[in-house]
Parts: C-alpha cells; structure tokens; sequence
C-alpha cells in the first residue's frame, strides 16, 4: 500500500469503556463534519513513511444517544484527496500532540492526536460506528495474537543458539564435552525444560494461527454449511487466540530470558527487547481480561451455544478416529480428557454464570485457558498423527521424530494445567468479591 491508517478509539478518559468517548462530530452540511477531540496511544499516528495517512475516528455526533449505542465513525485524512486521486492540501486540524514514551515497541510511533475542528466524513450511517469499528478490531486481535506468537518465537530462537553456544558446568550425568572446560547449558535438565517449553508453545500455536487462517478462507466457502461453521469458529476462537497467544508469547519471551541468566538481563542480548515487546500485546486490542469476558458472555451463547457444541463434536470425531493404540494414543487421550475438563467448565459457567454474572467474570480467565490448552491438545493430536503417518512411511528425516518429542513434552508437562484451571474456575467469585474495596 501508499497509504497508512490508523484506529482511533481510546481517549484519556476511557479505553475499553468506549461509550464514554468525547470526541464530537458537527455536521457541516456538505456531507462532511468538523471533529473535535482527543485520541491517545495511536499506533503509527504520525510519521513520514508514507505520503498520507487515513484515521478512522470514532465521534459522537451531537444529540446522538449516551453510550456506544451512539457513536459514529469517521474517516479522516491527513492530507485531502483531490477528486482525481492526487494529494491536495493539509487537514490542519488533525495533528499529532505529542508520543508516547513507552516500555517497549520503539519502533512504532505511539501518538496523542489532536482533532480541531478536522474535516471527516462518516463511514457508514449514524451511530453504527462500533459496529463498523469491530470489523477492523476482530483482524487487529487476530494480528496481535499473531505478534505475541512471533515474538515469542523470535525469543525462544535467540534463547536456542545461547544456549548452545554458553559453556558452564557439566551434565549431572559425567562431561559430555571433556575437551571443552565446560558442558554447555544445553546439557541442564532447568534449561531444557525452559527450551521444551517455549518451543511447545511456539509450535503450537503455530498450528493453532494456521488452522484459525483456515477457517478465515472456508467462511468464503461455497457450502454453506462449511461457510456457516468456519464462521462460527472465527468468533468463537478470536479472544481465544488473541489472548492465549499474547500470554504465552510473553511467557515463552520470559522464559528465555531466563535461559539467558544475567546476560539476557543486559542489552547485549535481544532478550530484554523481546520480553519489553511482547507485553503490549497483552494489553492493547482489547486487554485480555476482556478477551475471556467476551468469550464467556458472548462467544459461548451466541446462536445457543452452536459454536462450542460443533467444537466438541469435531473433536469427539477426531478421538473416536484415532483413539487406538499406537504411538499417536497418548496424544488423543490427553486431548479427550483436556476436552472433558473445557466441557465440564462450560457447564459450571452455564449453571453458575447466569445466577451470578460475577461467577462468569472470576472464571472467565481459567475458562479461557482451559479453551487455550485444548486447542492446542487438538493440534498437537493433528501434528503428531501426521509426523507418526511420515515415520511408520520409512521416513528418517529428525524433523517428525523431534516433533512427537515436542508434543509430548506439551501432553505431559502443559496439558495437565488444565486440571488446575478448572479447580480454580468452579472456586467461583466468593473470595474475590468479599473483599472490601478498602482492604486492598
């Protein structure tokens, strides 16, 4: 593209409560409106990358309704489009007021906008600007999970060639390199455990992105009932993957921090860079907190829950089809009872969410994590059956051996995390809310 753009949403005085946006729009009477108010924390709000830059600006228009129920969306410019295509002049009311001094993503220019009176146009109609603004922010959650996935991935590399390369102490089993003054870290049973880790999670939630890109090209199926299922899907899988993938990308970033001991602590390393990166994600397009409050309280119901129940039957389908002996088995009990636990924890929420909302909030998290798991317990279960199919063919090549190696670390030190989610789900919101506000 020539052009960049940017989402113009939060404001200091709200963030994810976006009905108390202040920002106002006044008709002109030409079709367009002079918007005025303040945006912060704007990603690429301003620089000299490209020659225009297009703001999509959420604004009440004055008499609209309170609430979100009566925000509107509007394009505005940074630099006006003559009617045959070229640049023309300034929009001096859209300006950017100042950056953001951040802990991390340097790189991006992170702007306060100032609108004065900026001459936009309303997208769509009248206060269905939310609406028209979700369509972008459900791709732009799809994209961060994607970030935090590949930053973690950048970590876990850089965590692999240090660890090979760092030379201290020996195998608690005897030297493994005696003409060397040292074993490296490699040889410690700790570093492995933070390697195997970090790269269960990047594997699999490659996996996970691929299968969700999947599902993102059947909505454009020409069967219908594909289409409808591939849709339902990517609702109900976007907070999943949006916040499961930014938690675990920071964690696999902090991780091989540590792999690093003092030097990752250093700016010698990439280390520190990749851990200050990846927090954002877990913040911005939605906090996610508020990813596990949509999955909860609307995902899970949407269309009386049909999204959820053809998840479980695909994957009753895949475990009844592969859940004989052999070599792929311990992969498809472990996704069959990952399953049972995400299952039984739908059920508490349906039993004890609608009595109490605040049940549904405390739980909301583990629920999320428990979803986060399973999903990849279902394509760990798909990668190891497809590495197995390759070795039982004749197959030498390390890569399928290596990733069944990988996979179990996943069912046998990951997986059963689920175990501990869902004990904490059912504990419900009694010993959060008991608390007075004044004791904390």
């Amino acid at each position: 593209g020539e052009w960049g753009g940017t989402m113009n949403l939060t404001e200091p005085q709200c963030g994810t409560d976006l009905g108390l946006i202040r920002t106002k729009a006044v008709p002109n009477g030409d079709g367009s409106y002079n918007i005025t108010g303040q945006k912060i924390w704007i990603s690429s709000g301003e620089h000299d990358f490209t020659d225009n830059i297009i703001h999509l600006v959420l604004a009440r228009i004055e008499g609209a309704p309170a609430g979100i129920k009566g925000i509107s969306l509007f394009v505005v410019p940074k630099v006006f489009v003559n009617e045959d295509g070229s640049l023309g002049e300034r929009n001096e009311g859209a300006a950017c007021a100042g950056l953001e001094h951040k802990m991390g993503i340097h790189g991006n220019a992170t702007c306060v906008m100032a609108y004065d009176n900026a001459k936009g146009w309303l997208v769509g109609t009248e206060n269905k600007g939310m609406a028209a603004m979700f369509v972008m922010m459900n791709e732009a959650r799809l994209g961060t999970g994607l970030q935090g996935l590949s930053i973690g991935t950048a970590a876990y590399q850089a965590a692999v060639e240090f660890a090979h390369d760092r030379l201290q102490g020996r195998s608690l089993t005897g030297p493994k390199s005696p003409e060397l003054p040292a074993d490296s870290i490699m040889v410690h049973p700790d570093v492995r455990r933070m390697l195997l880790e970090a790269k269960a999670f990047v594997e699999g939630g490659q996996a996970f992105t691929l299968w969700t890109a999947l599902q993102a090209d059947l909505q454009h199926s020409n069967d219908e009932a594909e289409a409808q299922k591939a849709r339902d899907y990517m609702g109900l899988i976007t907070p999943v993957l949006k916040a499961y993938l930014t938690d675990k990308g920071f964690h696999v970033a902090s991780l091989a921090m540590q792999v690093h001991g003092g030097s990752g602590y250093t700016e010698h390393f990439p280390a520190s860079q990749y851990l200050r990166d990846a927090r954002i994600t877990m913040i911005y397009e939605g906090a996610n907190g508020i990813q596990a409050l949509d999955l909860v309280g609307r995902k899970l119901p949407a269309n009386g829950g049909r999204a959820i129940m053809s998840w479980f039957a695909d994957i009753d389908a895949f475990v009844t089809e592969n859940g004989g002996e052999g070599p792929v088995k311990p992969f498809v009990d472990g996704l069959a009872d990952a399953k049972k636990k995400l299952q039984e924890g739908t059920m508490w929420l349906m039993q004890n969410g609608m009595q109490n909302p605040d049940n549904a909030g405390a739980a909301s998290t583990d629920y999320l994590n428990i979803f986060g798991l399973t999903a990849l317990a279902y394509l760990w279960a798909q990668m190891a059956k497809a590495a197995q199919k390759q070795i039982d063919a004749g197959s030498t090549d390390p890569y399928y051996a290596n990733k069944l190696m990988t996979g179990r670390y996943f069912v046998e030190r990951i997986l059963p995390d689920t175990g501990a989610h869902l004990a904490k789900l059912k504990t419900g919101a009694d010993v959060l809310m008991a608390m007075p506000a004044e004791a904390f």
